[in-house]
């Protein structure tokens, strides 16, 4: 059984930076991709960003380009997402998951474990 584990979330003001953190348990967690979605009220959860098995391929969502980075760790089973120049419209729940390939994925639908999330707020 896979569990992911976010943490690092917070309330900060527009233009502060925040770093997400994912901690993985209980599957090879070398051998697949690693994604961050959101979820802001009202509205459908959303592809922020993707990173490959051995972290060599990356894939962000338009509105984030620039802004947020995503990284993996291997060796500590750990995942990251540095959000720098944070804006209201960040304003969501995010979600790490794990895919099930090695590639990085963008849809919702190649993933098929998540973890609870954690809430980003960001003041204007």
């Amino acid at each position: 059984q896979v569990q992911l584990v976010e943490s690092g979330g917070g309330l900060v003001q527009a233009g502060d930076s925040l770093r997400l953190s994912c901690a993985a348990s209980g599957r090879t967690f070398s051998s697949y991709s690693m994604g961050w979605f959101r979820q802001a009220p009202g509205k459908e959860r959303e592809f922020v960003a993707t990173i490959s098995w051995g972290g060599g391929s990356t894939a962000y969502a338009d509105s984030v380009k620039g802004r947020f980075t995503i990284s993996k760790d291997n060796a500590k089973n750990m995942v990251y997402l540095q959000m720098n120049s944070l804006k209201p419209e960040d304003t969501a729940l995010y979600y790490c998951a794990q895919a099930r390939t090695r590639l990085i994925a963008t849809i919702i639908t190649q993933y098929d474990y998540w973890g609870q999330g954690t809430q980003v707020t960001v003041s204007s």
